[in-house]
């Protein structure tokens, strides 16, 4: 029981694995159509530091839109932000912290932003681990459960009057969230979402990407009911040479360097997706969809279960004390 828990999760991940890479082998990345000016709109990209968030914040910034960076490495974000602000003195980005591992720091950005009384037009919900060995946050969950999905859950529900206030007919804001291949592998075990049962780093990451898309189409679904000009879409990058995979075995480690140089994407390659759900035109009024390589497609057959969707819901709702 103990190895097919932790086997199956594995096995069926690397499988994912290998079919995005056997795709990339034979398809190149999307080019970004000419994407419209976006002054005067605001934006925020979690963990936008490093990686593909730091290449969409800086791609954002560049278009005119005023982006802050929230994450939790001071030092590596007051970096971006002066990276961001070398290419071009008229760009706006700043830094604000937030540890999506804690409740308490989400709720505190989010009343420090609402208390700046800024428009939002845009949030990247972009941070994430990936194969972390077992942990609990400071709040008691599993590590890739809150600050993958639950984390960014509470952010965007905090945030959501200012999002919908902020859109309008014809220029509604944008939900991005920034799931992956990985969530084909992914089931959501409602009475054990913590994995507490029998720990698989593989299964907890399969199982927060997964849960980032089930929120993604219950939050869309919820947008059209009551009329609001805000739009929810789930990504994916496709495989992406970062940080991320730092905390692979040893050897699949060294496996992957000499194929990540020949197949993966490179952060700016894999951060076009977000950049392009964020401000293409074609995008405008579109949500509830699964983006990868700048196509709609069809996300797993678990993640379109609605009453899933739902439950999912009502059981972040009482784990974050909404």
């Amino acid at each position: 029981m103990w190895l097919l828990s932790v086997l199956l999760p594995l096995l069926r991940l690397y499988l994912c694995g290998v079919k995005v890479l056997i795709y990339q082998m034979f398809n190149k990345s999307f080019t970004l159509p000419v994407l419209p000016r976006q002054d005067g709109r605001v934006a925020i990209v979690t963990g936008g530091t490093r990686g593909m968030g730091y290449e969409t914040a800086r791609h954002l910034a560049s278009l005119g839109m005023h982006v802050i960076i929230a994450g939790n490495e001071k030092e590596e974000g007051a970096a971006a932000v002066r990276r961001i602000k070398e290419e071009g003195c008229e760009r706006k980005a700043e830094f604000v912290y937030i540890d999506l591992t804690s409740l308490k720091s989400v709720r505190n950005f989010a009343q420090a932003f609402k208390q700046r009384r800024l428009p939002l037009h845009v949030l990247v919900n972009n941070a994430g681990t990936m194969m972390v060995p077992e942990r609990n946050t400071v709040d008691g969950f599993e590590f890739h459960f809150e600050l993958n999905y639950l984390g960014h859950f509470l952010l965007t529900n905090l945030l959501l009057d200012t999002l919908k206030r902020s859109g309008r007919g014809g220029c509604c804001s944008r939900i991005i969230n920034m799931s992956s291949a990985t969530h084909y592998a992914g089931v959501v075990q409602l009475d054990d979402l913590n994995s507490r049962i029998c720990y698989s780093s593989h299964g907890a990451y399969s199982q927060s990407k997964l849960a980032l898309v089930l929120f993604t189409y219950y939050l869309q679904e919820q947008m059209v009911a009551g009329g609001f000009p805000v739009i929810a879409n789930a990504v994916d990058p496709g495989m992406v040479d970062t940080a991320l995979y730092e905390n692979l075995w040893s050897l699949a480690q060294a496996m992957k360097k000499p194929v990540a140089k020949i197949l993966f994407r490179t952060p700016a390659e894999g951060a076009s997706i977000s950049v392009y759900a964020a401000a293409a035109s074609e995008m405008e009024g579109v949500g509830g969809c699964y983006l990868y390589n700048g196509e709609k497609r069809q996300s797993s057959p678990l993640s379109y279960d609605s009453e899933l969707q739902a439950e999912l819901w009502k059981k972040s709702c009482e784990l974050v004390g909404l």
